[in-house]
């Protein structure tokens, strides 16, 4: 039975009582919470609760006989806001140093706390100590300045409320620039967006410590101690508070959710726990709805908090530092003026009046690139113009015209757009971008939401303006600046995902409502057309790219009558690169530059060349030895050994290397007369990765068995070209990166080489290492999924294969292959997120393709090797 800590005797204060005591606390609070109990309620009483313990603890210890002794909340405790995994902030406030006796009463009194599994957080200071460390430590004075007193000395307490509240203890206007840097610092770590797609509910911008933040300069500014305060001080208004108030209730149910799920302290909200907390929450729905739907509100909600949390900010910035009469005003219009690095509009109901304006404001934002932020009053006035529209934006002609110009503005990727996104701008503009608004992507190859995705495609695409990308996307900047028309690749930007979250093949949806914008905002039908084509092919490009042979002329003729002219070709590259950097901050490397890069090229030369013109591939095979002879003739070679070696080499290998390959594995082979395994590795970087060479006598499970010892040392295969000799040896080439997607370093090639080597040489049953997957991977289910593809030929099979990314994947299909003796003729890796789509060209043993018998075979053979976790 529970009973209050006041009623607990002396004896009952041990530890096995009070942690069950504690634990039928935690248990009524979470069955309370489950019934719709008020959030705040239950934070209140969880303090009071752990108010109550303390209290008879440090009746029980004998402080209560020491004056001079006071036990104090701090931080989020001290306002009495626990949440189930919180951190118990305490000081133990002395007004000198302890003797002995207290010092080892208060070592047994918190570890009695520990031992209750209690997050606590302790200091034991003086008074000057206080003054001392909170002055040089902003963390430190922002807990004292949300100091309470639990029990002990009152006046000790009051001195130390009159050292944190005195003018030489961090004066307001040095305490307000410490917490604007302090956020601007924080909201870096999370790249600056609320739309993360495993966000931290208390420290993401718009999550509860942006609420906190407002509080603590407005206490210490002001003396106000909640929200209420603040909004009496002027700087809310009413229908401000309630919103503020709205959305902390909103926070707080989602982290004490969340809590009540987890062990141990974090308030992370990950796609494993997302779940769960939705369901708690009362969201529910087939699938994953239930899920999007909390996401979407809880997305919502940190943007208004974000939205709050700015204006206030400059409210408090022009009353703390006085910057309003620092800035001079000019005036840009009757409408709008400029001051300092803000946007004001002159008239207080403008929006509401002519809601068209509300664009003017962001074509004068294009306009001038040292207007950064629009104005706290002006903020007001369009968050309250955006709540009573009563259609959207779009459907008013001058706003129409007026978004079209800001389309064709030569600067309106600067900052423009994001700003309309953060404002709310474009989902009162455009009804299918409000549906994408916090929208989830179930992955781990996106990190952020389809909007916030979206709007950083568009700051890539004018980065490609800047010289300082160049490097990085060289191609895109020669390109992008030459494009005829830029609004179009724009207009596809942000229509290119807008169709996520309706079930239906995204791409089709975009393209069809991307065609109906296009001609309902005046654009010819092949402006139109050209839109609607690049969203519908968005992710053919970075496909092709990465999942296909883009050596095959059969490939590039393929592609190459899709893509149909240059001009095509040019925005859709724009699109891709933009999209891919967008995705995920970790994803763009020299890899995916290289392969798009040699795609691009390809490409153009066909459409230049003409598909009725195809390339002499016998011109090119004599090219390649012509060069790769003379490097090799240099290098002391005769040219009747090389023409010997090249004899036991079949055409494909000539046409699918660069002479500088083929001389590269030609010195070694000529120099390597022995059967034994000859592993070479680059030095230098082949297309973003290390290009890993592998001659040696053929069988079926060599291919394993290389991947399963690349495996052990954490690198992964990106692309394999698979190759026989007439005489039955190996001519393997693989692309391997390490841990962070880049080319390995060369300290490391020996042991590599050893490993691969050792793997050759070895007998027997294929070692398929035993990794535990990461345990991000344990919150996705991908479907095995294997699929047989169409050829021209016939000459082999193509099959493309879909899992769960775990550790030793390719180790197990390679350990399938020479299973069914299935030979191996090239493989595409490719990785998004958890999901591996994997490509394989094979043929069987008598290099034929696979008979009809042996295709479901192998099938079955496969999920049974990739399902049996």
């Amino acid at each position: 039975m529970l009973i209050t800590p006041k009623q607990l005797t002396p004896i009952q204060l041990n530890v096995p009582e009070l942690k069950h005591q504690i634990g039928l606390f935690n248990e009524g609070q979470k069955i309370a919470f489950i019934n719709h109990s008020l959030v705040a309620d239950l934070i209140y009483q969880r303090s009071q609760y752990i108010d109550e313990i303390l209290q008879r603890l440090y009746q029980h210890f004998g402080f209560d006989h020491k004056p001079d002794l006071a036990l104090i909340a701090v931080g989020g405790y001290g306002r009495s806001e626990l949440h189930p995994l919180s951190d118990i902030d305490l000081l133990i406030l002395s007004e000198g140093k302890l003797e002995k006796k207290y010092e080892n009463c208060i070592s047994a009194f918190i570890t009695l706390l520990w031992d209750l599994k209690l997050e606590v957080g302790h200091s034991v200071r003086t008074l000057s100590d206080c003054f001392n460390v909170g002055l040089n430590d902003l963390t430190v004075a922002t807990n004292l300045q949300e100091a309470r007193l639990l029990c002990g000395s009152n006046r000790i307490y009051h001195q130390l409320k009159s050292t944190v509240y005195s003018e030489q203890f961090w004066p307001s206007k040095k305490f307000f620039k410490a917490k604007i840097e302090e956020q601007r610092i924080r909201h870096a770590h999370y790249h600056d967006t609320a739309y993360n797609l495993e966000p931290d509910i208390k420290s993401s911008p718009g999550g509860i410590r942006d609420i906190h933040t407002l509080s603590w300069i407005a206490r210490r500014h002001f003396g106000a101690t909640s929200l209420l305060e603040m909004s009496q001080y002027g700087f809310l208004t009413s229908a401000e508070f309630r919103e503020l108030s709205e959305c902390q209730t909103m926070l707080w149910r989602i982290r004490f959710a969340l809590h009540i799920e987890l062990h141990r302290y974090d308030n992370r909200l990950t796609f494993s726990h997302q779940p769960s907390v939705a369901e708690t929450l009362g969201y529910h729905g087939e699938r994953n709805q239930g899920v999007e739907l909390m996401m979407k509100d809880f997305y919502r909600t940190l943007g208004r908090v974000s939205e709050l949390n700015k204006m206030l900010i400059q409210l408090f910035a022009q009353a703390i530092e006085d910057k309003k009469n620092h800035n001079k005003t000019k005036i840009l219009s009757d409408d709008f003026q400029r001051r300092g690095a803000q946007i004001e509009a002159r008239n207080p109901a403008l929006f509401q009046a002519r809601p068209d304006t509300i664009l003017d404001m962001f074509l004068y934002i294009a306009n001038d690139k040292s207007i950064e932020f629009i104005s706290a009053p002006t903020l007001r006035q369009l968050r309250a113009a955006r709540c009573n529209l009563n259609l959207f934006l779009c459907d008013l002609p001058k706003a129409k015209a007026k978004f079209i110009e800001l389309t064709r503005h030569p600067n309106a990727l600067h900052n423009a757009f994001s700003l309309m996104h953060k404002h709310g701008v474009l989902s009162a503009y455009l009804p299918q971008w409000n549906q994408i608004v916090g929208q989830m992507q179930f992955d781990l190859f996106h990190s952020y939401t389809v909007d916030e995705h979206t709007v950083r495609l568009l700051k890539h695409i004018n980065g490609y303006l800047l010289e300082e990308n160049r490097e990085r996307h060289p191609i895109c900047c020669d390109i992008y600046p030459r494009l005829a028309k830029p609004e179009l690749l724009l207009l596809a930007a942000i229509f290119h995902d807008i169709g996520k979250g309706r079930g239906s093949n995204h791409s089709e949806i975009g393209a069809e409502e991307a065609y109906i914008f296009c001609i309902d905002h005046g654009f010819s039908r092949p402006d139109a057309n050209l839109v609607s084509w690049l969203v519908k092919n968005h992710l053919i490009m970075s496909v092709t790219a990465q999942r296909r042979d883009i050596y095959d002329p059969e490939v590039i003729t393929e592609f190459t009558k899709l893509i149909r002219d240059e001009e095509r070709l040019d925005y859709l590259l724009c699109l891709t690169v933009a999209d891919i950097t967008a995705t995920n901050p970790a994803l763009w490397n020299s890899w995916k530059r290289t392969l798009l890069a040699e795609l691009y090229y390809s490409t153009q030369k066909a459409l230049r060349r003409g598909l009725e013109n195809p390339p002499d591939i016998r011109e090119r095979i004599r090219h390649n030895q012509h060069l790769a002879s003379e490097i090799l003739r240099k290098n002391g070679h005769t040219q009747i050994k090389i023409d010997l070696l090249w004899q036991r080499f079949k055409a494909d290998y000539f046409l699918r290397h660069t002479h500088q390959q083929i001389a590269w594995h030609s010195q070694y082979i000529l120099n390597h007369p022995s059967d034994n395994p000859l592993v070479l590795l680059s030095k230098n970087s082949t297309r973003g990765g290390t290009e890993v060479f592998v001659h040696s006598r053929d069988r079926p499970s060599l291919f394993a068995r290389v991947v399963a010892s690349l495996d052990k040392k954490n690198l992964s295969v990106h692309d394999a070209q698979i190759m026989t000799s007439k005489d039955g040896f190996a001519l393997d080439t693989f692309i391997i990166l390490d841990a962070n997607n880049e080319a390995v370093s060369i300290d490391r090639h020996a042991k590599i080489n050893e490993g691969i080597t050792q793997a050759l040489l070895q007998e027997g049953i294929i070692d398929i290492p035993n990794r535990r997957s990461p345990r991000k991977l344990m919150a996705f289910k991908v479907k095995t999924q294997v699929s047989f593809l169409p050829t021209r030929t016939g000459k082999h099979t193509l099959i493309e294969l879909i899992a769960l990314d775990v550790p030793g994947l390719l180790t197990r299909i390679g350990a399938v292959f020479a299973q069914r003796r299935v030979s191996l003729q090239a493989a595409k890796i490719t990785t998004i997120g958890e999901r591996a789509e994997d490509f394989f060209i094979i043929t069987d043993s008598k290099r034929q393709a696979l008979s009809e018998r042996k295709q479901i075979e192998l099938k079955e053979a496969l999920l049974a090797a990739l399902n049996n976790d």
